[in-house]
């Protein structure tokens, strides 16, 4: 009995880290913009939500039939969905073989089981309501059902179509315990809401040395990753553009072109480049204003070796990505093309054993980026107002716009858990999670 949970939990536990490299990015762009930093705590409580989400949908789905199987067949009784309450009872009932006894009712009844499973499943999401987000008992009962419908369908559906039939059956009873379990683990979490410290508060307590102005390292390499993106998708354009329209000889400008409109004209214009306006950044000089064209050509100059090899790092890594995607995909239509695939990698891995210069001058661009950033950011954190070498020099600073979410005072005390109906109005600012 214990395979058919120990399968899921590997099954997630193998996906999470894919998943959690997905979503950094974008997890760290909402994190910033709405409270201003990204604390540890904060990406931890949301990385350990996910994983709890993740590990609860392939207990739903997994293990999956395989395609030789047909489900129709195999599984005709899950074409109808069970919508009496109460059937999860008289199973316990029947498999005690209407005996009370603790063996009979409890220990050796897989229907008593599967029951205490379904409200294990969700218990978590309460707790994570109240412990993360804040909320009350009607919002994590609210998550619960929604969580449970959401699993129940999937099942019903045969995995939103993969399957012609379902593989598992849709409860009612699986759709009530799922969301008492979620109440359940909301009461349950009290003592730790209230002992544990609010994620806002701890928020205030990251942003307390920044009140001079200081903007955190990672927000700003976060909006330095952005841009050097948005310029490697820029270029191709450009450089098409000007080859229909200029000649052969004007692709090679695309580069700087592109990184001169991107670093230079679009902060004259507007103030900010692209990936600083979604951190909510913007650059100023001294006095507060606009930088002039000079100071931001000067600025980009200091930066280029940087935004350079972080060009030819990721693209090397995206180019290998999207190779990886393709072989995957089209594996699965030719088998052939693993072997292909296979040998091919051998043969890369000789030649690299051959000759290991060549596999150094392909690690050079991202050991170099690597370096280089880690220069940058020990001379930021060094210096008293946590400026680069950029900024020192070009006299440009990056100023943070206010988070997009609305923050309690400082000097207010911070409401850790919303039981109380006196704290409610006071902590209402502070509920706003993730």
């Amino acid at each position: 009995m214990t395979d058919v949970y120990l399968l899921p939990i590997g099954t997630a536990a193998l996906l999470f880290p894919a998943l959690a490299f997905v979503m950094f990015v974008p997890t760290a762009i909402v994190l910033y913009r709405r409270h201003g930093v990204m604390t540890r705590w904060r990406l931890l409580s949301l990385y350990g939500g996910v994983y709890y989400a993740l590990t609860a949908f392939c207990m739903v789905i997994v293990p999956l039939p395989k395609p030789s199987v047909d489900v129709c067949t195999n599984y005709p009784t899950f074409a109808k969905p069970q919508l009496t309450p109460g059937v999860a009872f008289s199973d316990i009932w029947k498999e005690a073989h209407h005996h009370v006894t603790l063996d009979a009712l409890i220990l050796h009844n897989s229907a008593f089981w599967q029951t205490v499973f379904n409200l294990i499943l969700l218990l978590p999401l309460g707790v994570f309501v109240r412990i993360h987000f804040r909320r009350g008992l009607v919002a994590a009962t609210v998550a619960g059902f929604a969580g449970s419908l959401f699993f129940e369908l999937t099942q019903y559906t045969g995995l939103w179509g993969l399957y012609a039939c379902p593989y598992r059956l849709f409860a009612v009873d699986d759709l009530i315990v799922n969301t008492a379990g979620a109440a359940l683990g909301w009461a349950a979490a009290g003592p730790l809401a209230r002992a544990l410290p609010a994620l806002d508060a701890l928020d205030d307590r990251a942003l307390a040395p920044l009140a001079d102005g200081k903007v955190p390292f990672g927000r700003r390499l976060m909006a330095l990753l952005l841009d050097v993106t948005g310029v490697a998708l820029l270029t191709p354009f450009i450089a098409v553009a000007g080859y229909s329209v200029l000649g052969a000889e004007t692709a090679l400008l695309a580069p700087p072109i592109a990184f001169a409109l991107w670093f230079v004209l679009l902060p004259w214009l507007t103030g900010t480049t692209p990936g600083k306006h979604i951190l909510r950044l913007r650059l100023v000089t001294p006095d507060g204003g606009r930088p002039s064209p000079a100071r931001l050509a000067l600025r980009a100059l200091i930066l280029s070796p940087v935004l350079l090899l972080t060009c030819l790092g990721g693209g090397t890594a995206l180019s290998l990505a999207a190779s990886a995607v393709f072989f995957g995909a089209t594996a699965s239509t030719d088998p052939s093309i693993l072997n292909e695939v296979a040998s091919q990698a051998q043969e890369v891995a000789y030649r690299l054993a051959a000759d290991p210069v060549t596999g150094l001058v392909l690690l050079l661009p991202p050991a170099l980026c690597l370096a280089l950033i880690g220069f940058f950011g020990r001379v930021i954190r060094r210096h008293p107002q946590g400026l680069g070498p950029h900024e020192t020099r070009s006299g440009i600073r990056n100023h943070a716009l206010p988070p997009t979410r609305a923050r309690i005072r400082p000097d207010a005390p911070a409401q850790a858990d919303p039981q109380t109906p006196a704290t409610v109005a006071a902590a209402d600012g502070s509920r706003q999670g993730g």
